[in-house]
Parts: structure tokens; C-alpha cells; sequence
């Protein structure tokens, strides 16, 4: 029925004759581009076919492993790392955060040592602290007794000022700057305050050398620490970043002591980084409060989510716009969701994987920093009398900070890939037409001469196949006596 007729289309039109086979694999090896292959077949020498098959042999053998080495090499993500130094006539500046080693005014915290206690539980959100059980009974009877006191407003209002009495002196590039240019931040040092903030249009300098200039005071009479909870040092710490950056002071923060005089040096570095399986970054993710990603303000972001979700609430040195944390909250709810964040690993920095992974584009400012003491007899007589002062009093409370190029150069380290994917297909193609003169037009011959035999092997494979049986009705399968008969008689 059917099948047969199926067989005998196939015969007919689609598989060719023994003699039209091997006459199209001769016209195959005396026509395609692939050297080498017609001199095996048209050589009447056997030695000669016998050395040529050899050859061929071999240098398909090679090539194979030469293209499986180029691929396996891909695979493996290879990239190469340049540094470029580009000089320029004039260059950004970065951003500055300053903050007083003494957070908060003595006047304030005199009879309120448990605010100390209080900030540090605050900020562990963005520096780790632990608590002693010896502290937690005083706390609690200070939150039971205060649930409305906010130490967002007292810290604000209680904790260190800028204002002309602070910073005495202020210049940057020749231009005098003031307290109104600085932004106030909140860090893990309490009220800190920003120069060069990124609500200002970008400050630049066009010479070395010169850069911000300022002078503190620090007033310790009026400033005070808790020196059991390790605050010991007077003087101030500052952060360089990058202007769209929020500043980061855990191991990153530069000390200025009282009576002392720092000069930093600073270059500026850009480092581009490939995004994965090359690199580690992952150029998709946005942040939602920064104009531009960085793994601080991912981490932080992470944090506020996991924060907002468990508590109901948001800590006011995090991103976002949630309702604000009371002080039962912080003690009771965020203070244990931080550790709890932190020893799960919810908020990782680092790899691809991470929630933070690293930034395509990073901007660094290594620093190089030299102290010397403030001021000699003359120019300790001269603040004196300006100041109205005394000399004791100058060298226990001003510190001078100067930052400023080294150079107006900055230097970029850009990881690129070792092998793109073109020259890849320039390897491979280079590595073909070496050992067998092959193009992309022989990869294309080949695999139409393969197809064409794969089909007809098929087409051979289904007739030599054996019929499908019937599974009809067994009466209709059984033929008449009249049906016998006449089969007999034709027979």
C-alpha cells in the first residue's frame, strides 16, 4: 500500500545509483578547495596516495588541535590590563568630608554619657560595634524613659559644627572659601561636612601644588568622646572621594592630629573593569538613590531594603525614603537585622554573584600624606594674638590640612578582554588556510558534501527497513476461497 509506494518514490527520484555515488564523491575531492585531497584521489602512484593521505592526515590533525587549543583559550575569559597616564591642562578636584575625632559637645553629653552608647548603635549600621551586657541595663532605662527622643536632631544640633569659629581659614585655588560651601553629612563620626559636594557644579585645578587649603579648631574644651568606648585621639579625620560618591571611613579615613600640619598628595586613578565571565562587574545594576553605581552605596541601598522589610522603618544614615527609626526600634529591631545581614552574608560585596558586585568604572584617589608641627615661636605668637588665645591653646586645638595634586595627570588601568570573538574567527581562519588552505567557503563545501551522504544513508537505512506490520481486523486479513483459487490459477 502506501509504504511500497513511499519505496518507490525514494528508488525513483531521491537515492541515486551505486555509479552516480562514487561518481559525485570524485567530482567532491577533484572540485572542493580543501588542499590536498584531489592528489589522493587522482595519484596512480599508491606510494605517493599513501604520503599525500599521510599529509593531509596530519595537518587536519593539527589544525583540529590548534583550533580546539584558540577555543579552549577563549573559554577560559582571558584579559590583558593597561595602564594609560593622560596629562591635561586642568583637572577635577575631588571631594573632601571632614570630621571632628570628638563628636559631640561636652556641655550636651555631660550628664548624658548613654548617647555615646546610643550613636555607636546607630552607626554599626555602617561600622560594626559590640555592645557590652554591662551597658544594656542603663540603656534600657534610658529608652523606656525617652521613646520620643530623637538622636538624628540631637546629633545634629548637639554634635560638631562648622562655622567661622571651626574653620578659621578656608582657601581653595586662590579663591577663599566658607562654611556655607561645605554640605553636612551624617557618618559614624556624627555631623561631618562635605567640600565639593555634588550639588555643586565640578571645582578644577589647573596647576599643582595648590588645591584646598584650611585651618580647624578643634576646641576640646567644647568637644568631647567617650574614651571607654575607644575614642581617644583629638584632632580631625577626612576622606577623599569622588564627588557622586557618599564618603567611607571605615580603613579609609586619614587622621590629622591636633598641633600638627598634613600636606596630601593625591593623584587621581580611574580603573575600568570587564563585566562578567571577562571581569566582575555587572553593568546592569542601578541603584536607586545614587546617580552613579558604587559598591558602598549598593551596600548600603541592600541594607536599607532588608532593614525596611523586617522593621517597618528606615535608619536615617541609610538611603531611601521610609519612615524614620525611634530609638526602641534601632535598639530592638535594626541593631540585631544588621547582624543578622551581616552573618547571613545578604549584602555581599566583591564577586559577580555577590549583591554588590564591582563597579565597571571606579575612580581612586591615592593619597600621599607628610606631617609637620603647626607653627613655630613666631607663628605660634602671631595666632595668639589674633585668635586671642593662648599659645597652649594653639598647639592643643588647630590643625592645618592642605590636599593638592601631585601631578595634572591621571591614570587610567582598563581591563580588556585577551581575545575577542573576531579574533578568534581570525585565529581559527588563520590556522585553516595554513595547514589545509581551507576558507570559510571549504567549511560550508564540506558541510554539504556531509549532508548530501547523510541523507542518502538515511534513504538506504528506511528501505532496507522491515515492513510495518497490520494490525487489521484478522477476518479481513484472511483471504475467500474464490481469492485462492484465482491466485492459484495466475500462479
Amino acid at each position: 500500500g502506501m509504504l511500497e509506494k513511499i519505496r518507490l518514490c525514494l528508488i525513483k527520484k531521491l537515492l541515486p545509483h551505486l555509479e552516480d555515488r562514487r561518481k559525485y564523491n570524485e567530482e567532491f575531492a577533484s572540485s572542493t578547495s580543501f588542499h590536498g585531497v584531489h592528489n589522493i584521489v587522482h595519484t596512480q602512484s599508491k606510494a605517493r596516495r599513501a604520503l599525500w593521505l599521510l599529509i593531509v592526515t596530519g595537518c587536519l590533525a593539527t589544525v583540529i588541535w590548534q583550533i580546539c587549543g584558540r577555543f579552549i583559550y577563549y573559554f577560559s575569559w582571558p584579559t590583558t590590563t593597561t595602564v594609560v597616564v593622560q596629562y591635561v591642562e586642568n583637572i577635577k578636584f575631588p571631594a573632601v568630608t571632614f570630621c571632628n575625632l570628638n563628636r559631640f559637645q561636652a556641655h550636651a553629653v555631660s550628664n548624658l554619657k548613654v548617647i555615646f552608647l546610643i550613636w555607636n548603635i546607630v552607626s554599626a549600621i555602617l561600622q560594626k560595634f559590640a555592645m557590652d551586657d554591662k551597658h544594656s541595663q542603663e540603656l534600657n532605662n534610658f529608652l523606656l524613659g525617652n521613646q520620643n527622643f530623637s538622636i538624628k536632631e540631637f546629633t545634629r544640633k548637639n554634635g560638631f559644627y562648622l562655622n567661622s569659629s571651626t574653620l578659621l581659614e578656608c582657601d581653595f585655588f586662590g579663591k577663599p572659601c566658607y562654611p556655607q560651601d561645605f554640605r553636612h553629612v551624617f557618618t559614624e563620626y556624627g555631623n561631618c561636612f562635605t567640600f565639593n559636594h555634588n550639588d555643586l557644579s565640578a571645582r578644577r585645578v589647573s596647576l599643582s601644588g595648590r588645591g584646598l587649603h584650611l585651618l580647624f579648631d578643634v576646641q576640646q574644651d567644647k568637644f568631647t568622646d567617650e574614651p571607654t568606648l575607644g575614642y581617644t585621639d583629638a584632632g580631625i579625620t577626612f576622606v577623599i572621594h569622588s564627588p557622586q560618591e557618599l564618603p567611607r571611613f571605615d580603613g579609609l579615613g586619614l587622621l590629622t592630629p591636633v598641633g600638627m600640619h598634613a600636606q596630601v598628595a593625591i593623584r587621581q586613578l580611574k580603573s575600568i573593569i570587564q563585566e562578567y565571565p571577562w571581569g566582575e562587574c555587572n553593568p546592569d545594576i542601578k541603584l536607586q538613590y545614587h546617580k552613579i553605581y558604587n559598591t558602598n552605596g549598593c551596600l548600603l541601598e541592600c541594607k536599607a531594603r532588608y532593614i525596611q522589610d523586617w522593621c517597618g522603618c528606615l535608619p536615617f544614615i541609610l538611603p531611601g525614603n521610609g519612615t524614620e527609626c525611634d530609638l526602641l526600634k534601632f535598639y530592638k529591631c535594626v541593631y540585631p537585622a544588621v547582624y543578622d545581614i551581616e552573618i547571613k552574608g545578604l549584602c555581599t560585596v566583591g564577586t559577580h554573584n555577590s549583591t554588590c558586585p564591582a563597579p565597571c568604572e571606579e575612580t581612586h584617589y591615592p593619597t600621599t600624606i607628610s606631617y609637620s608641627s603647626f607653627g613655630g615661636e613666631k607663628a605660634i605668637k602671631y595666632f595668639s594674638t589674633k585668635l586671642n588665645k593662648s599659645p597652649e591653646y594653639i598647639r592643643q586645638n588647630l590643625v592645618r590640612i592642605e590636599i593638592k595634586y601631585h601631578d595634572l595627570s591621571y591614570k587610567i588601568t582598563q581591563q580588556q578582554k585577551a581575545l575577542t570573538v573576531s579574533e578568534l574567527f581570525s585565529e581559527v581562519g588563520g590556522q585553516l588556510g595554513l595547514f589545509c588552505g581551507a576558507s570559510m567557503i571549504t567549511i560550508i563545501e564540506l558541510l554539504e558534501y556531509i549532508f548530501t551522504n547523510f541523507c542518502w544513508m538515511c534513504i538506504f537505512l528506511l528501505l532496507k527497513a522491515p515492513e510495518m506490520p497490520q494490525w487489521n481486523n484478522p477476518s479481513q486479513n484472511q483471504p475467500t476461497q474464490k481469492e485462492k483459487k484465482r491466485g492459484i490459477q495466475e500462479c
